[in-house]
């Protein structure tokens, strides 16, 4: 499992929107109510939603652009940044467990003296 830092997230930032964008614009009705698919003949879709599997980044709910990635906090405690799509940052975490209505702000996370973010 890859772990990112709050900088390479932040970097990737500008790609994800990308990837969320070409994805969303291949989203169909599904075959239930209130389901979507990709229309068929999606390979850059699909092509997107492999990247985003390779690089680890867990994608929670297109519609709103939420996703996580995987983040070892200054404890060394395995906890999700989180963004939305809109947010002009990454400024979010919260433990795997505890999801969006979790969230903390980065910014007071206590950072062990000469460890990076």
């Amino acid at each position: 499992m890859k772990t990112w830092t709050v900088e390479s997230a932040r970097g990737y930032l500008p790609r994800l929107g990308q990837l969320l964008e070409v994805i969303e614009a291949a989203l169909v009705p599904g075959p239930q109510a209130g389901t979507l698919t990709l229309r068929p003949g999606s390979e850059q879709a699909e092509a997107a939603l492999a990247e985003l599997e390779a690089e680890d980044i867990v994608l929670r709910q297109l519609t709103h652009g939420l996703v996580d990635f995987v983040w070892e906090g200054p404890d060394g405690e395995i906890r999700m940044l989180c963004w939305r799509r809109g947010e002009p940052d990454l400024e979010w975490w919260h433990r795997p467990d505890d999801g969006f209505a979790g969230r903390r702000r980065i910014a007071d996370v206590a950072w062990p003296q000469g460890s990076g973010r």
